[in-house]
């Protein structure tokens, strides 16, 4: 057992530019990271992991066979794992755009790598990993073919966004809005605010640009005095023209440039996907992608992953959204459902998890929406939900197993169905029963 200087272990990792964090799953001539947490200890398995082909397993703790020389000590593997994937950043010169924000995030991430993709070879955060694990492992995937990156960074405790940017060193930044989400982490909105703005202040420090929604009276508040903003939005003050279309349930824009004008009709269900798709457009048209290519990017993307998913099953059509719900989020999806054109409309809501001393009031302000919405069938699994609900009418279950057992006993048919909720509530599983 070893212990190394952290440019060592850098060098290390260009000889084997692969990381693994499970011992069940280690790929061959890997670094095996033991990270330790509540329910585990990935030191017991620093040994397993090099029978199954680690390089090398870097861990905190006495191990068996400290003299085997694959066996790397250091003070706090998560800690030196961040340090090392910040180094390597720090050795790259390509362009790094950091997106966070309360609602859209990840969709967002998306659209961008799909359009920033035609022009570049691209390292994007993959799925949701937008963590304290999730940055340092994207940073460290990019490569020497790599020429940008877009790095997606969550939070749910103040401070978390301003330390990923330390991380990730962010020289370009897209918020995608503010709202009250993870309430029981941040303690209220001001938290929230101030751990979010962490990006523009860390992309204003390097004197680079962030995108910000023209729409969005909190955000421009925000950068009212900052160099570098460029803004995207219905407005005439924007970096191009922006005109919504109507193309039935799915979200749609005009965007014109000074030479040419293009009409994006995506896969995306909800208008309140019009801002994510403005960022993408705009964000494009900055690092110089051609607006056609722009546009056939956004056309062809399928959204996935039970975000604004529509799908049709043998007997309705299910608008899918709920990878994750908060307030601003539940309002959004209820109001553009509210627009959609449809005979028999039907919603099926789970509880929004994480608000704290928030969560009863909250809730209670979507009952009170819902109803001065006459005429729609509403299920609302969960018990917070529930709790709410005694007074209003609707039908509550106290999960989504309760709520998909119902459907199966009383199938619905030719419904219009947006399913929202957080994903702790699990509402996938109620697709079956539709």
């Amino acid at each position: 057992m070893v212990s190394v200087p952290l440019s060592t272990l850098h060098a290390l990792f260009l000889n084997y530019p692969s990381v693994s964090t499970d011992s069940r799953h280690i790929h061959p001539g890997s670094l095996f990271f033991a990270f330790r947490g509540t329910h585990f200890n990935g030191n017991l398995f620093a040994a397993e992991a090099l029978e199954k082909g680690a390089a090398y397993a870097i861990v905190d703790e006495n191990v068996p066979n400290p003299e085997d020389k694959r066996i790397i000590r250091v003070a706090n593997v998560l800690e030196t794992l961040q340090q090392m994937a910040r180094f390597h950043r720090q050795q790259s010169l390509i362009p790094l755009l950091g997106i966070t924000g309360s609602n859209g995030k990840t969709t967002s991430k998306e659209l961008i790598s799909a359009v920033l993709g035609c022009k570049y070879q691209l390292v994007a955060t993959e799925g949701n990993l937008n963590n304290h694990i999730g940055v340092p492992l994207t940073l460290l995937r990019i490569g020497r073919d790599t020429e940008m990156a877009v790095v997606e960074m969550g939070a749910n405790h103040p401070g978390e966004i301003g330390m990923l940017c330390n991380l990730a060193l962010p020289d370009a930044g897209l918020i995608t809005n503010i709202g009250k989400a993870h309430l029981e982490g941040f303690g209220g909105i001001d938290g929230i605010i101030r751990t979010k703005k962490a990006l523009y202040d860390s992309v204003k420090e390097k004197g680079g640009n962030f995108f910000v929604n023209a729409d969005d009276p909190l955000l421009m508040e925000l950068t009212k005095d900052y160099p570098g903003r460029i803004t995207y939005g219905n407005g005439r003050q924007t970096y191009c023209r922006f005109m919504p279309e109507a193309y039935g349930p799915f979200a749609a824009v005009t965007f014109s440039t000074a030479n040419e004008t293009h009409l994006v009709r995506s896969r995306l269900i909800g208008q309140y996907n019009l801002a994510n798709l403005m960022a993408a457009i705009t964000i494009g048209l900055h690092y110089g992608v051609e607006a056609a290519a722009i546009a056939a990017a956004l056309e062809t993307y399928e959204p996935c992953n039970q975000r604004s998913q529509f799908i049709q099953t043998s007997r309705n059509s299910v608008i899918m959204d709920a990878y994750n719900a908060n307030p601003a989020s539940m309002k959004a999806s209820l109001e553009s459902f509210a627009g959609i054109a449809a005979e028999n409309k039907m919603l099926i809501l789970g509880d929004m998890l994480e608000l704290g001393d928030h969560a009863e009031e909250e809730h209670r302000q979507i009952i009170r929406w819902l109803e001065e919405r006459a005429g729609w069938k509403v299920l609302l699994a969960g018990p917070v939900f529930s709790a709410a609900a005694k007074r209003a009418g609707f039908q509550t279950f106290r999960d989504a197993a309760s709520v998909r057992d119902y459907l199966f006993q009383y199938p619905v048919r030719d419904h219009t169905i947006l399913i929202k909720g957080s994903r702790g509530i699990k509402l996938e599983t109620v697709l079956e029963a539709l």
